[in-house]
Protein backbone atom coordinates (compact mmCIF):
# COMPACT_ATOMS: atom_id res chain seq x y z
CA UNK A 1 0.00 0.00 0.00
CA UNK A 2 2.69 2.30 0.59
CA UNK A 3 4.29 1.97 -2.71
CA UNK A 4 1.00 2.89 -4.05
CA UNK A 5 0.67 6.30 -3.04
CA UNK A 6 3.62 8.18 -4.22
CA UNK A 7 2.77 7.18 -7.46
CA UNK A 8 -1.18 8.38 -7.58
CA UNK A 9 0.09 11.83 -6.09
CA UNK A 10 2.49 11.71 -9.24
CA UNK A 11 -0.26 11.41 -11.72
CA UNK A 12 -2.45 13.78 -10.33
CA UNK A 13 0.73 16.26 -10.34
CA UNK A 14 1.55 15.57 -13.79
CA UNK A 15 -2.09 15.66 -14.73
CA UNK A 16 -2.72 18.52 -12.86
CA UNK A 17 0.46 20.54 -15.06
CA UNK A 18 -0.97 19.34 -17.98
CA UNK A 19 -4.38 20.65 -17.12
CA UNK A 20 -2.43 24.11 -16.22
CA UNK A 21 -0.57 24.13 -19.83
CA UNK A 22 -3.61 23.68 -21.62
CA UNK A 23 -5.66 26.44 -19.99
CA UNK A 24 -2.34 29.05 -20.09
CA UNK A 25 -1.88 27.82 -23.61
CA UNK A 26 -5.82 28.84 -24.42
CA UNK A 27 -5.51 31.95 -22.53
CA UNK A 28 -2.77 32.45 -24.26
CA UNK A 29 -4.30 32.19 -27.45
CA UNK A 30 -7.39 33.66 -26.10
CA UNK A 31 -5.05 36.69 -26.02
CA UNK A 32 -3.51 36.30 -29.22
CA UNK A 33 -6.75 36.23 -31.52
CA UNK A 34 -8.16 39.19 -29.15
CA UNK A 35 -5.20 41.43 -29.81
CA UNK A 36 -5.19 40.56 -33.28
CA UNK A 37 -8.56 41.32 -33.29
CA UNK A 38 -8.37 44.64 -31.84
CA UNK A 39 -5.67 45.90 -33.99
CA UNK A 40 -8.26 45.35 -37.14
CA UNK A 41 -10.46 47.02 -35.34
CA UNK A 42 -10.12 50.32 -37.25
CA UNK A 43 -9.07 48.28 -40.60
CA UNK A 44 -12.00 47.71 -42.96
CA UNK A 45 -12.38 43.73 -43.98
CA UNK A 46 -11.37 42.13 -47.48
CA UNK A 47 -14.24 42.58 -50.15
CA UNK A 48 -15.95 45.65 -49.02
CA UNK A 49 -16.95 48.59 -50.85
CA UNK A 50 -18.56 51.21 -50.52
CA UNK A 51 -20.68 52.85 -53.82
CA UNK A 52 -18.84 50.27 -55.97
CA UNK A 53 -15.31 51.84 -54.54
CA UNK A 54 -13.22 49.19 -53.33
CA UNK A 55 -12.06 50.14 -49.38
CA UNK A 56 -11.56 46.23 -48.81
CA UNK A 57 -8.60 45.99 -46.59
CA UNK A 58 -7.79 49.88 -46.06
CA UNK A 59 -7.64 51.63 -42.94
CA UNK A 60 -10.82 54.36 -41.88
CA UNK A 61 -8.66 57.46 -43.02
CA UNK A 62 -7.69 55.91 -46.32
CA UNK A 63 -10.50 54.63 -46.97
CA UNK A 64 -11.44 58.05 -46.76
CA UNK A 65 -9.45 59.73 -49.30
CA UNK A 66 -9.64 56.82 -51.86
CA UNK A 67 -13.82 58.22 -51.41
CA UNK A 68 -13.17 61.40 -51.85
CA UNK A 69 -11.07 60.97 -54.90
CA UNK A 70 -13.01 58.46 -56.63
CA UNK A 71 -16.37 60.21 -55.78
CA UNK A 72 -16.37 63.78 -54.59
CA UNK A 73 -14.38 65.24 -57.68
CA UNK A 74 -17.00 63.19 -60.38
CA UNK A 75 -20.00 64.53 -58.17
CA UNK A 76 -18.80 67.74 -58.50
CA UNK A 77 -18.91 67.69 -62.45
CA UNK A 78 -22.95 69.35 -63.17
CA UNK A 79 -25.16 67.54 -65.17
CA UNK A 80 -26.33 68.53 -69.10
CA UNK A 81 -29.80 67.25 -70.47
CA UNK A 82 -29.26 67.52 -74.13
CA UNK A 83 -32.23 68.16 -76.70
CA UNK A 84 -31.45 68.76 -80.23
CA UNK A 85 -28.72 71.33 -79.76
CA UNK A 86 -30.51 72.45 -76.90
CA UNK A 87 -28.63 71.67 -73.36
CA UNK A 88 -29.69 72.12 -69.85
CA UNK A 89 -27.26 72.44 -67.19
CA UNK A 90 -28.09 70.83 -63.33
CA UNK A 91 -24.84 71.91 -61.05
CA UNK A 92 -24.42 69.77 -57.78
CA UNK A 93 -24.29 72.99 -55.95
CA UNK A 94 -27.61 74.01 -57.22
CA UNK A 95 -28.75 70.69 -56.33
CA UNK A 96 -27.36 70.76 -53.01
CA UNK A 97 -25.44 66.79 -53.25
CA UNK A 98 -24.20 66.12 -50.56
CA UNK A 99 -21.54 63.02 -49.51
CA UNK A 100 -21.64 61.81 -46.06
CA UNK A 101 -18.44 59.93 -46.26
CA UNK A 102 -17.71 59.30 -42.67
CA UNK A 103 -21.28 57.57 -42.39
CA UNK A 104 -20.39 55.62 -45.57
CA UNK A 105 -16.67 53.99 -43.79
CA UNK A 106 -18.14 53.93 -40.19
CA UNK A 107 -21.40 51.72 -41.68
CA UNK A 108 -18.06 49.84 -43.94
CA UNK A 109 -16.33 48.96 -40.65
CA UNK A 110 -19.71 47.62 -38.75
CA UNK A 111 -20.16 45.72 -41.36
CA UNK A 112 -16.60 44.27 -41.04
CA UNK A 113 -16.82 43.48 -37.50
CA UNK A 114 -19.98 41.49 -38.56
CA UNK A 115 -20.17 38.19 -36.36
CA UNK A 116 -18.52 36.65 -32.79
CA UNK A 117 -14.75 37.25 -32.43
CA UNK A 118 -13.48 33.56 -33.46
CA UNK A 119 -15.64 34.10 -36.95
CA UNK A 120 -13.98 37.00 -37.97
CA UNK A 121 -10.47 36.19 -36.64
CA UNK A 122 -10.98 32.93 -39.04
CA UNK A 123 -12.17 34.91 -41.40
CA UNK A 124 -9.43 37.41 -41.64
CA UNK A 125 -6.94 34.74 -41.35
CA UNK A 126 -8.28 32.76 -44.01
CA UNK A 127 -8.30 35.83 -46.26
CA UNK A 128 -11.90 35.13 -47.51
CA UNK A 129 -13.50 38.03 -48.56
CA UNK A 130 -17.22 39.75 -47.71
CA UNK A 131 -18.35 40.42 -50.84
CA UNK A 132 -20.54 43.55 -49.90
CA UNK A 133 -21.23 46.89 -51.01
CA UNK A 134 -22.15 49.59 -48.56
CA UNK A 135 -24.25 52.46 -50.05
CA UNK A 136 -23.13 55.32 -50.48
CA UNK A 137 -25.09 58.18 -48.77
CA UNK A 138 -25.69 60.84 -50.95
CA UNK A 139 -28.06 63.56 -50.21
CA UNK A 140 -29.43 65.97 -52.67
CA UNK A 141 -32.30 68.97 -52.86
CA UNK A 142 -35.14 67.32 -54.95
CA UNK A 143 -37.00 70.95 -55.76
CA UNK A 144 -33.44 71.65 -57.52
CA UNK A 145 -34.55 68.66 -59.94
CA UNK A 146 -38.26 69.84 -60.69
CA UNK A 147 -37.31 72.92 -61.30
CA UNK A 148 -34.70 72.13 -63.73
CA UNK A 149 -37.04 69.44 -65.81
CA UNK A 150 -40.21 72.39 -65.65
CA UNK A 151 -37.76 75.10 -67.40
CA UNK A 152 -36.81 72.31 -70.01
CA UNK A 153 -40.34 71.79 -70.23
CA UNK A 154 -41.12 75.42 -70.63
CA UNK A 155 -38.48 75.37 -73.77
CA UNK A 156 -39.70 72.57 -75.13
CA UNK A 157 -43.12 71.88 -74.25
CA UNK A 158 -45.78 72.67 -77.29
CA UNK A 159 -49.74 71.83 -77.23
CA UNK A 160 -51.09 70.31 -80.00
CA UNK A 161 -53.70 72.85 -82.00
CA UNK A 162 -56.78 71.64 -82.73
CA UNK A 163 -58.27 72.12 -85.92
CA UNK A 164 -60.94 75.04 -85.72
CA UNK A 165 -63.20 76.92 -88.36
CA UNK A 166 -64.48 80.67 -88.00
CA UNK A 167 -67.97 80.50 -89.14
CA UNK A 168 -69.35 83.42 -87.71
CA UNK A 169 -67.08 85.82 -89.91
CA UNK A 170 -67.90 83.47 -92.99
CA UNK A 171 -63.98 81.55 -92.91
CA UNK A 172 -64.79 78.17 -94.00
CA UNK A 173 -60.87 77.31 -94.51
CA UNK A 174 -60.15 75.46 -91.32
CA UNK A 175 -57.33 75.85 -89.06
CA UNK A 176 -55.52 72.24 -89.57
CA UNK A 177 -54.57 70.56 -86.45
CA UNK A 178 -51.13 70.27 -85.86
CA UNK A 179 -49.57 67.60 -83.53
CA UNK A 180 -47.71 69.03 -79.92
CA UNK A 181 -44.46 67.68 -78.06
CA UNK A 182 -44.43 67.20 -74.67
CA UNK A 183 -41.27 66.51 -72.57
CA UNK A 184 -41.34 63.01 -70.79
CA UNK A 185 -41.17 64.80 -67.09
CA UNK A 186 -41.18 61.99 -64.75
CA UNK A 187 -38.58 59.69 -67.23
CA UNK A 188 -36.14 63.01 -66.78
CA UNK A 189 -36.40 63.86 -63.36
CA UNK A 190 -35.42 60.20 -62.70
CA UNK A 191 -32.64 60.13 -65.07
CA UNK A 192 -31.51 63.23 -63.77
CA UNK A 193 -31.27 61.72 -60.41
CA UNK A 194 -29.40 58.81 -61.44
CA UNK A 195 -26.76 60.73 -63.10
CA UNK A 196 -26.43 63.14 -60.63
CA UNK A 197 -25.76 61.00 -58.00
CA UNK A 198 -23.90 58.59 -59.23
CA UNK A 199 -20.24 59.16 -60.17
CA UNK A 200 -19.29 56.83 -62.65
CA UNK A 201 -19.97 57.15 -66.33
CA UNK A 202 -21.40 59.89 -68.37
CA UNK A 203 -22.80 62.96 -67.09
CA UNK A 204 -24.98 63.58 -69.36
CA UNK A 205 -28.97 62.87 -70.06
CA UNK A 206 -30.82 62.76 -73.22
CA UNK A 207 -34.25 64.52 -73.24
CA UNK A 208 -37.31 62.52 -74.06
CA UNK A 209 -40.23 63.58 -75.40
CA UNK A 210 -43.67 62.52 -76.15
CA UNK A 211 -46.10 63.60 -79.25
CA UNK A 212 -49.11 65.06 -78.22
CA UNK A 213 -51.81 64.51 -80.45
CA UNK A 214 -55.14 67.04 -80.56
CA UNK A 215 -58.45 66.44 -79.36
CA UNK A 216 -59.81 67.75 -82.81
CA UNK A 217 -58.15 66.99 -86.25
CA UNK A 218 -58.50 68.79 -89.35
CA UNK A 219 -60.66 65.06 -90.69
CA UNK A 220 -62.62 64.93 -87.88
CA UNK A 221 -63.64 68.77 -88.31
CA UNK A 222 -64.51 68.44 -92.14
CA UNK A 223 -66.51 65.41 -90.56
CA UNK A 224 -68.51 67.54 -88.65
CA UNK A 225 -69.60 69.92 -91.28
CA UNK A 226 -70.32 67.23 -94.21
CA UNK A 227 -72.45 71.21 -96.05
CA UNK A 228 -72.05 74.75 -95.41
CA UNK A 229 -73.42 77.30 -97.73
CA UNK A 230 -72.17 80.81 -97.71
CA UNK A 231 -74.17 83.34 -99.53
CA UNK A 232 -72.65 86.74 -101.47
CA UNK A 233 -75.13 88.83 -101.20
CA UNK A 234 -72.74 91.66 -103.50
CA UNK A 235 -72.10 88.88 -105.47
CA UNK A 236 -75.56 87.26 -105.88
CA UNK A 237 -73.42 84.12 -105.13
CA UNK A 238 -74.30 80.95 -103.25
CA UNK A 239 -71.63 78.76 -102.54
CA UNK A 240 -71.91 75.07 -101.30
CA UNK A 241 -68.73 73.67 -99.18
CA UNK A 242 -68.59 69.77 -98.46
CA UNK A 243 -66.53 68.85 -95.73
CA UNK A 244 -65.15 72.26 -95.41
CA UNK A 245 -64.14 71.97 -99.12
CA UNK A 246 -65.83 74.11 -101.48
CA UNK A 247 -67.58 71.93 -104.04
CA UNK A 248 -70.12 74.38 -106.68
CA UNK A 249 -71.21 77.83 -106.96
CA UNK A 250 -74.96 78.98 -107.88
CA UNK A 251 -75.95 82.86 -108.96
CA UNK A 252 -78.93 83.75 -107.14
CA UNK A 253 -80.94 86.46 -106.10
CA UNK A 254 -81.33 88.23 -102.82
CA UNK A 255 -83.89 91.21 -101.47
CA UNK A 256 -84.60 94.23 -102.68
CA UNK A 257 -84.08 97.43 -100.65
CA UNK A 258 -85.85 97.59 -97.80
CA UNK A 259 -86.21 93.60 -97.72
CA UNK A 260 -82.87 92.89 -97.59
CA UNK A 261 -82.16 89.46 -96.85
CA UNK A 262 -80.65 89.28 -92.63
CA UNK A 263 -76.75 88.97 -93.06
CA UNK A 264 -75.14 86.74 -90.39
CA UNK A 265 -74.50 82.93 -89.69
CA UNK A 266 -77.67 80.38 -89.37
CA UNK A 267 -78.44 77.10 -89.93
CA UNK A 268 -81.28 75.52 -91.86
CA UNK A 269 -84.15 74.80 -89.88
CA UNK A 270 -86.27 72.95 -91.91
CA UNK A 271 -86.53 71.90 -95.72
CA UNK A 272 -89.93 70.86 -97.38
CA UNK A 273 -90.12 69.66 -101.27
CA UNK A 274 -93.02 71.68 -103.21
CA UNK A 275 -93.59 73.74 -100.10
CA UNK A 276 -96.57 75.10 -99.16
CA UNK A 277 -96.23 78.99 -98.74
CA UNK A 278 -98.43 80.82 -95.98
CA UNK A 279 -98.88 84.60 -97.37
CA UNK A 280 -96.84 86.92 -94.83
CA UNK A 281 -98.47 89.81 -92.73
CA UNK A 282 -96.32 92.59 -94.69
CA UNK A 283 -96.97 95.31 -96.44
CA UNK A 284 -96.71 93.90 -99.59
CA UNK A 285 -99.82 91.14 -99.24
CA UNK A 286 -102.80 92.73 -99.65
CA UNK A 287 -104.51 92.74 -95.97
CA UNK A 288 -107.13 90.54 -97.01
CA UNK A 289 -104.46 87.75 -97.97
CA UNK A 290 -102.46 87.95 -95.12
CA UNK A 291 -102.23 84.02 -93.72
CA UNK A 292 -103.90 83.08 -96.71
CA UNK A 293 -101.76 79.62 -96.96
CA UNK A 294 -101.37 78.75 -101.22
CA UNK A 295 -100.69 75.11 -101.91
CA UNK A 296 -97.00 73.63 -102.92
CA UNK A 297 -96.91 73.39 -106.75
CA UNK A 298 -99.51 76.44 -107.19
CA UNK A 299 -99.23 78.79 -109.53
CA UNK A 300 -99.46 80.92 -107.42
CA UNK A 301 -96.92 79.87 -105.25
CA UNK A 302 -93.78 81.40 -105.33
CA UNK A 303 -91.42 79.07 -103.47
CA UNK A 304 -90.90 76.58 -106.36
CA UNK A 305 -89.24 73.25 -106.35
CA UNK A 306 -87.66 73.06 -103.02
CA UNK A 307 -87.05 75.09 -99.54
CA UNK A 308 -84.57 75.50 -97.22
CA UNK A 309 -85.73 77.75 -94.69
CA UNK A 310 -83.12 79.28 -92.36
CA UNK A 311 -84.38 82.55 -90.17
CA UNK A 312 -88.35 84.70 -89.30
CA UNK A 313 -89.61 83.25 -92.94
CA UNK A 314 -86.44 83.58 -94.98
CA UNK A 315 -85.11 81.07 -96.86
CA UNK A 316 -83.51 79.42 -99.82
CA UNK A 317 -86.17 78.26 -102.87
CA UNK A 318 -86.80 77.89 -106.56
CA UNK A 319 -88.48 80.67 -108.68
CA UNK A 320 -89.54 80.31 -112.43
CA UNK A 321 -88.35 84.15 -112.70
CA UNK A 322 -85.13 83.51 -114.15
CA UNK A 323 -84.43 87.05 -115.57
CA UNK A 324 -84.53 88.00 -111.39
CA UNK A 325 -81.20 85.87 -110.91
CA UNK A 326 -78.15 88.14 -110.66
CA UNK A 327 -80.41 90.75 -108.86
CA UNK A 328 -81.82 91.76 -105.78
CA UNK A 329 -85.44 91.31 -106.25
CA UNK A 330 -86.71 88.80 -103.36
CA UNK A 331 -88.98 90.01 -100.68
CA UNK A 332 -85.63 88.78 -98.04
CA UNK A 333 -85.32 85.30 -99.32
CA UNK A 334 -82.49 83.65 -101.45
CA UNK A 335 -83.76 82.71 -105.13
CA UNK A 336 -82.02 79.63 -106.98
CA UNK A 337 -82.98 78.57 -110.51
CA UNK A 338 -85.00 75.36 -109.74
CA UNK A 339 -82.71 73.14 -111.41
CA UNK A 340 -79.86 74.48 -109.26
CA UNK A 341 -82.24 74.50 -106.03
CA UNK A 342 -83.16 70.87 -107.05
CA UNK A 343 -79.41 69.56 -107.10
CA UNK A 344 -78.59 71.60 -103.66
CA UNK A 345 -81.33 70.40 -101.45
CA UNK A 346 -79.94 67.13 -101.07
CA UNK A 347 -76.79 67.77 -100.57
CA UNK A 348 -77.54 70.29 -97.03
CA UNK A 349 -79.05 68.59 -94.34
CA UNK A 350 -80.70 70.47 -91.55
CA UNK A 351 -78.76 72.21 -88.96
CA UNK A 352 -76.26 72.86 -92.03
CA UNK A 353 -74.74 76.63 -91.26
CA UNK A 354 -75.72 79.24 -93.80
CA UNK A 355 -73.39 82.43 -93.20
CA UNK A 356 -74.84 85.47 -95.19
CA UNK A 357 -72.54 88.21 -96.21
Amino acid sequence: MTSVLPSLRLVRSRSFFIVAAVVVLLLVAAGGVYAYDSGRDGTIAKGISIGGVDVGGLKAPVAKERLRAAVLEPLSRPVVARYHGHHFTLTPRRARVGVDIDGSVAEALDRSRAGNILARTARNLEGKPMNEDVDLSITYHKAAIRHVVKRISTRIDRPARDASVDLDHGHVDPTPSADGLAVRAASLRRALRRTLLTPQGSRSVRVRTRVVHPKVTTAQLAEKYPAVVVVNRGAFQLTLYKHLKMARTYPIAVGRVGLETPAGLYHVQNKAVNPAWTMPNSDWVAPADRGKVVPGGSPENPLKARWLGIYAGAGIHGTDDSGSIGTAASHGCIRMRIPDVEDLYPQVPVNAPVYIA
